[in-house]
Formats: C-alpha cells, sequence, structure tokens
C-alpha cells in the first residue's frame, strides 16, 4: 500500500533523548514547530518494557543502529526484538525500519517508512538502491546520503523528480552542510517530510537546519516551483547572516523567494552543473547568488559578462542569473566605502593601512582610491599584495602609529579563526579608527585591542547591510525597506 502524494510541506522534528522524562518534554517543545515527531528510541540509555503515550503530533518511531547513524550499538537479534515486542506497544503512527530487516519482520506496510542511510557519500549506484527499496511495499521510502559538495545535491533532486512521476512517496536527504538545500527545497519538489532538529544542540543528522529555522527563516511552507531560489556561495558558509536579511526582504517587499547557504567547494562545477541556464542540470528558478570567500576570483571564469567596477578590483561577489545568461557584479565596493564616508565625511588624503590581499581587500583598495585616500596594504604574502596596485608592506611587526585608518579584510577573527586577531593594541597605539570587516561577532578580539589602544572603532555589520541592499536590488528590481534589524537580532 502506497500514501498518497501530498504538496504539503512536513517537518518532522527528531526528539533524541538518553532517558523518557526528557523524551517526553521533548516531544512536547516539538510541538511548536512539528507537523510530525521521530521518537528517536535508539538514543534512550535503557529501553522500557513499554511506552504507552499519547503524542500531540503524529509519530514516527524510530531504533537506528550505529551503522546507519543511530546512537545504539545494537545487534541485528536486537534490533529485531524490538521491532517485534516494544513497538507495537508504542503509540506511533509510522515506524523508521532499515531496510536490512524487511525480509525478517511481518510488517503493516501502510505505516512503514523504510530507509536507507550513507554517511560516506553518494552511492554510484544511488538509483538501483530507490528501485530495489520502490519495490517493497512500505509507504514511504527514505534515503539519507552524505553531501561532501553542492553538486552531490543532484542525484538526491533527481531521485525525488523520478519518484514524483512514479507516483511514489520518498523522503530523499543529502546530508552535511552541503546538503542543505535539499532539506529546505525538498518537500517543494515533493519530498513527503522534512527534518528539522529542536535546538541548535539537538540534530540527529549532519546538517540538519533547526526546525524553527525552517519555519521562521526560510518559510518551507511557502517555497513551490516558483520560489526565486538565491543563496550564498562559498566555504565555509553556515556562520553568515545573509539569510536572515535576505529572507527578511523577500517577506517584507512580498516576493515569492528563498535565500540559502550553498557550502560549494568547486565553483565551476557549481555554476556549470547547477547554475548557468545552458548547461545546468537541475530545474529550478536560481535567480541571483552572493560570492564569498574563496570563489570571488574563479567565480569570474564562469559568467558571460562582469561590469567595469568588479573587472578593476578583479573580484565578483554578487552573480544575477538574467535569461541564459550569467552577470557578474560587485558591491563590497560600494558598501565598503558608506560607513567610512559617514564618519569621515571625506577621505580625501587619509592614511589607510589595509591588512589583507584577498576579495574584500580589493574592494577596499579600489573605493580608497576612488577617494583619493593615501593606501598601504599590509599582507603576509607581499606578492600578492603588490597585484592590487599600492603600496605593500610585510605584516609582520610592523606599527601602525600615524594612520588615519586600520582595516582588517582578513577572515581573523570570525569561524575557525574567531580567537585571533591580525595586529595587536601594541602596533595600533596612534591610530585613529579600526575598521574591521567581519562582522560575526560584532566584537571581535580586533576590537578589544582597538579599544584598548584607544582607537575608534567601525565594524562590518554596516557594510554588510549596504552591499547586501545592493545586491537584493539587482536580483529583484527593487529597493529593500529598511530590516536592519532582522540582523542585529541575530549577532
Amino acid at each position: 500500500m502506497q500514501a498518497s502524494t501530498s504538496n504539503k510541506p512536513r517537518v518532522c522534528v527528531p526528539v533524541c533523548e538518553k532517558d523518557l522524562g526528557a523524551l517526553r518534554n521533548g516531544c512536547e517543545l516539538a510541538t511548536e514547530w512539528a507537523d510530525l515527531i521521530e521518537l528517536r528510541l535508539d538514543c534512550l540509555k535503557e529501553l522500557p518494557e513499554q511506552l504507552a503515550s499519547h503524542f500531540s503530533r503524529p509519530a514516527i518511531l524510530t531504533f537506528r543502529p550505529t551503522e546507519q547513524g543511530g546512537h545504539r550499538d545494537s545487534t541485528r537479534a536486537e534490533r529485531k526484538a524490538f521491532w517485534t515486542s516494544l513497538a507495537p506497544q508504542i503509540q506511533a503512527d509510522w515506524w523508521d525500519v532499515e531496510g536490512d530487516l524487511v525480509d525478517e519482520l511481518s510488517l503493516n506496510w501502510s505505516r512503514i517508512i523504510i530507509s536507507h542511510h550513507d554517511f560516506s557519500g553518494v552511492p554510484d549506484n544511488l538509483e538501483q538502491i530507490y528501485e530495489r527499496l520502490a519495490r517493497i511495499p512500505a509507504a514511504v521510502v527514505k534515503i539519507a546520503v552524505q553531501a561532501n559538495d553542492i553538486t552531490d545535491c543532484l542525484p538526491v533532486f533527481r531521485l525525488l523528480d523520478r519518484a514524483r512521476r512514479e507516483g511514489r512517496e520518498l523522503i530523499s536527504i543529502a546530508m552535511g552542510n552541503a546538503g542543505i538545500a535539499t532539506r529546505i527545497l525538498g518537500p517543494s519538489r515533493g519530498s513527503f517530510l522534512t527534518y528539522g532538529a529542536l535546538d541548535d544542540d539537538s540534530a540527529t543528522a549532519p546538517g540538519q537546519v533547526n526546525a524553527r529555522r525552517l519555519r521562521s527563516l526560510y518559510h518551507v511552507d511557502k517555497i513551490d516551483s516558483e520560489t526565486m531560489i538565491c543563496g550564498l556561495v562559498g566555504l565555509p558558509v553556515m556562520q553568515s547572516v545573509s539569510p536572515h536579511f535576505h529572507n527578511a526582504a523577500f517577506e517584507s517587499e512580498g516576493i515569492n523567494g528563498v535565500y540559502l547557504p550553498f557550502e560549494v567547494r568547486d565553483a565551476k562545477e557549481f555554476f556549470r552543473r547547477m547554475v548557468h541556464p545552458r548547461s545546468r542540470e537541475l530545474t529550478w528558478n536560481v535567480r541571483g547568488l552572493s560570492i564569498t570567500a574563496p570563489h570571488k576570483q574563479t567565480v569570474m571564469e564562469c559568467l558571460d559578462s562582469i561590469d567595469s567596477t568588479a573587472q578593476e578590483i578583479g573580484a565578483v561577489n554578487t552573480v544575477v542569473v538574467e535569461k541564459d545568461r550569467l552577470l557578474g557584479y560587485n558591491t563590497d565596493a560600494a558598501g565598503f566605502i558608506q560607513p567610512l564616508l559617514a564618519r569621515f565625511g571625506s577621505l580625501r588624503d587619509a592614511t589607510v593601512a589595509v591588512i589583507g590581499a584577498g576579495g574584500a581587500a580589493r574592494a577596499a583598495v579600489y573605493s580608497l582610491r576612488q577617494q583619493n585616500a593615501v593606501v598601504t596594504v599590509f599582507a603576509r604574502d607581499t606578492g600578492k599584495a603588490k597585484l592590487l596596485g599600492v603600496s605593500c608592506e610585510s605584516l609582520a611587526g610592523n606599527s601602525f602609529a600615524g594612520y588615519d585608518v586600520v582595516i582588517n579584510a582578513t577572515p581573523l577573527g570570525s569561524g575557525a579563526y574567531i580567537d585571533q586577531t591580525p595586529v595587536t593594541s601594541e602596533q595600533l597605539n596612534g591610530v585613529r579608527c579600526v575598521y574591521d570587516l567581519i562582522y560575526n561577532p560584532r566584537e571581535t578580539r580586533l576590537f578589544r585591542e582597538a579599544v584598548a589602544a584607544g582607537c575608534e572603532t567601525l565594524g562590518g555589520l554596516e557594510m554588510l547591510i549596504a552591499q547586501a541592499k545592493l545586491q537584493f536590488e539587482l536580483w529583484t528590481g527593487k529597493k529593500p525597506s529598511s530590516i536592519n534589524d532582522a540582523l542585529r537580532d541575530v549577532l
């Protein structure tokens, strides 16, 4: 027996706790955002003799072994005993059973989700795995594989397309940060459900998005085949707050759009296989992309046209899909300079030190030269810095005394480098203002060093907002309303 296909998005919240009290409490908390609740009984330290309980949402019963991503090193005999003896006593609407057990169990197929997990990658025989599971008369087939790059989402989306054509209920997910698009877009492409974590610390699989964010940030319930897809292309991207800005802008302007994080290792393959209208393998309404490190220069090779500002800077941070062409722009430069001009009024003859020689530094140098500032680049790789066309010096041990502005255009201070700073308070003595382009966290170690040295400070949030507004206008033709609080609330 097969369940009838439905276009209504369903969010399932897994509850994984070590004792029954916490499990019941988690189920209650999950009801705020969940359409279904998954009872992960493999997480319990001790299995109860029975678990008769009423759940305020439909429940999926799961008893996952470690080799399939579970929390219990169960033998085959123990798993069989669980489904034979304990499971029938639990008031659950669905059972999620691994495909390797089906021949040994007597099951009511109308309530079975038959599942397969691969945490190593996307197997070459994925279609055959689907075909084998689809022959089993279970109500729903579930296949979850590990995405190591964004293009690993393609076979997952292809399975959803096939299952929809065949009238088969399917949950198809690419796990990991590179697979998040399948979790957010999956329901709109026919996935029976998507999984959302109870909170940021409760994910039961790699890349599982917080259920609250699925609904309140990504608006998974509103996504359909016409939804405009935009996103952030980089590595890493999960720390970015850009989804908060752009998704709030879509909502406030009444635009059917969603902005996603795209973790991309191979930018050229991503643009060839998933973005460019003349070669992409995915049917989706992709409209615009933000480009961040390390792809701001590589992406230029994938575009049909690049505007003069981006050409001169040598870096693209914004891509627009226009009919069958990809157009490149740079909004970093304008976004970068606006907060400085608001603070100083004029930068003519101001002495400015730019730390770094990557895409952000390129945009900063371009804008500063446009304002007739006197710019020096400080970098560990002076050979790379010389390509920016201004004076350059080694960063090691230099004093910045006498500079009007010192700008951090490196990743030091965020992500994996959150405890690091490019310069110390001793080096900053005598500097008027320190401008840190890092925006998350808002107070970096460099900020603290600058305050200790008696410097004024300027953060990267203002730049982020300014350049994001320009991106939004390029993609939609609309200037977003004042929604700065959407960012400030999450930082």
